[in-house]
């Protein structure tokens, strides 16, 4: 694993504690998956990329869906396990996940991909596509500037984290350009009490 995304996972499983204690499992953000679980069909399997401890988006599919965790923290992963006792849970990276093509109906990626550099996004997009089944759904949270840094002690952690994002524009080229088509985008609070968007993609084979 390159050295800057090991730092990333090092960050996450130094503040997936703190992390969890500052989000709630419901909330606008976790409406929308109501709404996604809502146009799928009976016994769905959904994948959640970036699971973390799995309280904000994971325990909301369980139940309704067939629901996997995908996360590298394995801390995070330890928490969604207590948590989301009924979910599958995997340790990977969004670039590569360890699934066959055609495996799922959906995919939430919450406050994930940015913790990915700009250069990778579309590796990450192309795996999305790539297990999804035809006419699979995607929803996914999505930057609307340009950006690419770090915040250093994060949460009070003492690590820095890493965050990227190449702007709205060139998220949906990307994601176009993957095999998805744009279904529709939202704005709502995030569980950190700042505004988040969101977009509803769909496989176009």
């Amino acid at each position: 694993m390159p050295a800057e995304r090991d730092g990333v996972r090092q960050a996450w499983d130094a503040v997936s504690e703190a992390y969890a204690a500052n989000r709630r499992a419901d909330g606008p953000d976790a409406d929308l998956i109501d709404e996604l679980v809502a146009d799928l069909p009976a016994e769905a399997t959904v994948l959640d990329v970036g699971c973390g401890d799995g309280k904000r988006t994971l325990s909301n599919l369980v139940g309704e869906a067939n629901a996997i965790g995908l996360d590298f923290s394995r801390e995070g992963l330890e928490l969604a396990r207590v948590n989301v006792p009924g979910a599958r849970l995997i340790q990977a990276d969004m670039t590569s996940i360890p699934l066959q093509e055609g495996t799922v109906e959906a995919i939430t990626a919450y406050h994930s991909v940015f913790h990915v550099p700009r250069a990778e996004h579309p590796a990450a997009y192309r795996e999305f596509e790539r297990v999804l089944r035809p006419g699979g759904v995607l929803l996914m949270t999505i930057g609307t500037s340009r950006h690419e840094g770090t915040r250093s002690n994060w949460l009070d952690s003492g690590h820095s984290m890493f965050w990227s994002t190449p702007g709205r524009a060139e998220t949906y080229a990307q994601l176009r350009d993957a095999g998805f088509g744009i279904r529709t985008e939202r704005t709502v609070d995030d569980p950190l009490g700042s505004e988040a968007t969101f977009v509803f993609a769909e496989t176009n084979s």
